[in-house]
């Protein structure tokens, strides 16, 4: 169980550690939503389950704990040998810990054999948490994710066409994942207190994902950088047609070359690479 928040002081000050605001260290101080994350992820014993930042091991210790093996990886190097001196050898054979960073290292050094399910569980930091993301959903897949986000963030990842919230990494999530029924988390289940609430989102891997090619996720992106434009302008010289055979379809949705990217569906993008290839 998580430690209490005097606990958590007591011993972030026993390793000398005060908690870094911009690595996004807010500890996990309540039992209810560490079982909660399991119970969404589903977690069974068996199961292969990736953490970023496990920080001081509350969550990792709970996955470990319900069977699973865990490949973590870990930033702060205080943080990485504090886990290495407790869980590592505890759990031998089945904590994997990776000194570095999760952008470099979305998967925490894990590598899936063909065919492999894993899963995700994570309390993510603010900062890295969309370039994470894209990492991940550059595949391979996991099968589940449960993630400890900003409630900010949390908004643009499940944001729908039509809204300012929706973007580029919205488009590249929803093609892949369902929305399954989440958890917001209050301030007060984190030491030190976080400005702002969170949420646990709560991913599950469509029947058949789609991911975006490297080029056609760039011109997503591109093409978001300038929202307020008009797509037929943005897709002009980026594409070899200039999107004439994307254009038309959107044309057969009931959109134009006038539309901005923020109203197109994230189908229609799916798209985009199969009937134009964005220029190389």
């Amino acid at each position: 169980m998580p430690l209490s928040p005097s606990a958590t002081r007591d011993l972030l000050a026993s390793l000398g550690h005060q908690p870094k605001r911009f690595l996004g260290q807010n500890f996990l101080v309540d039992g209810n939503i560490v079982r909660k994350s399991l119970a969404l992820a589903e977690v069974a014993p068996g199961d292969t389950v990736v953490e970023v930042g496990p920080g001081l091991g509350t969550l990792t210790a709970a996955l470990l704990e319900a069977g699973a093996d865990v490949w973590a990886v870990e930033r702060d190097r205080v943080l990485h040998e504090h886990v290495l001196a407790t869980l590592v050898p505890q759990f031998s054979g089945h904590c994997h810990l990776l000194e570095g960073d999760a952008v470099e290292h979305p998967l925490a050094g894990f590598v899936p054999a063909a065919g492999q399910t894993f899963k995700v569980v994570a309390n993510l930091p603010y900062a890295i948490s969309t370039p994470w993301m894209d990492g991940v959903l550059s595949g391979p897949l996991p099968a589940r994710m449960v993630l400890m986000l900003q409630q900010e963030a949390a908004l643009r990842y499940t944001a729908q066409p039509g809204t300012k919230l929706f973007g580029a990494i919205s488009i590249f999530l929803q093609a892949a994942y369902d929305l399954a029924p989440g958890h917001k988390v209050a301030a007060a289940c984190f030491f030190p207190r976080p400005d702002i609430e969170s949420y646990l989102l709560h991913l599950v891997r469509k029947p058949a994902p789609f991911v975006f090619p490297a080029g056609t996720k760039a011109l997503i992106r591109a093409c978001f950088q300038q929202r307020r434009k008009q797509i037929g302008a943005l897709l002009r010289g980026r594409l070899p047609d200039d999107g004439a055979a994307w254009l038309e379809l959107l044309r057969a949705a009931g959109l134009s070359a006038q539309t901005r990217p923020e109203a197109i569906p994230v189908a229609l993008w799916t798209r985009l690479n199969a009937v134009s290839a964005p220029a190389t």
